[in-house]
């Protein structure tokens, strides 16, 4: 019983992101209140504040549901023996394709676009914090190609990964604006692939 009780629980708070995920996205964060949240669940404000303090309590768990830290996207798509270099590319997929999944999709255009600072929600600080992450998992993998021979000789590893780090960025805030304009799978893919082939040693030159 108190198994099936916990299982509820969950239930209910996977519910109230789901309906502050729909709310947010249509009304902005600013302009939604946690009744109107309650209440696109079919729940009661109670229910609410059972699960989350408040309102940046509750955004900051929407935005936990669609993390990926990119050691994560790395471990999960490629294989052990997968050189530094494979294993950005492969990382940087498999984020494309968890991006264009409509929860990834609708919450990041929230976070970038529907989010005012307030009270407790600095929404460019949150942005910041998701970028450091990745660019302190690039500046990993780089560092090891550099060690393996495989960076081109008069490229850093800490520039590498800012220019890495750009093209990310600029990528995905260009799709952000309209996420139907084109495949963020298949740019994204374009786009890392030549600047890994830059980045890359010219074994034929000696």
């Amino acid at each position: 019983m108190a198994r099936r009780t916990k299982a509820e629980a969950e239930a209910t708070r996977e519910a109230l992101l789901d309906a502050a995920e729909d709310v947010f996205f249509e009304k902005g964060v600013a302009c939604t209140s946690l009744e109107q949240i309650a209440r696109h669940a079919g729940m009661t404000r109670g229910a609410v504040y059972w699960h989350f303090r408040n309102k940046a309590d509750l955004f900051r768990a929407m935005l936990d549901r669609v993390r990926m830290p990119f050691e994560e996207l790395v471990a999960e798509t490629a294989p052990s023996d997968a050189s530094p270099l494979e294993a950005i590319r492969l990382g940087c997929q498999l984020g494309f394709r968890r991006l264009e999944q409509p929860r990834h999709r609708r919450v990041h255009v929230t976070l970038v676009h529907r989010c005012e600072f307030f009270s407790d929600i600095d929404p460019r600080a949150m942005e910041s914090e998701m970028a450091s992450e990745c660019l302190d998992a690039l500046l990993i993998y780089l560092t090891q190609a550099r060690d393996q021979g495989l960076l081109r000789q008069d490229l850093d590893p800490e520039v590498a990964t800012k220019l890495l780090q750009s093209t990310l960025s600029g990528l995905f805030h260009d799709w952000l604006r309209d996420t139907e304009a084109f495949s963020l799978y298949e740019r994204g893919t374009q786009l890392v692939d030549t600047q890994l082939r830059l980045f890359e040693r010219d074994n034929h030159s000696g």
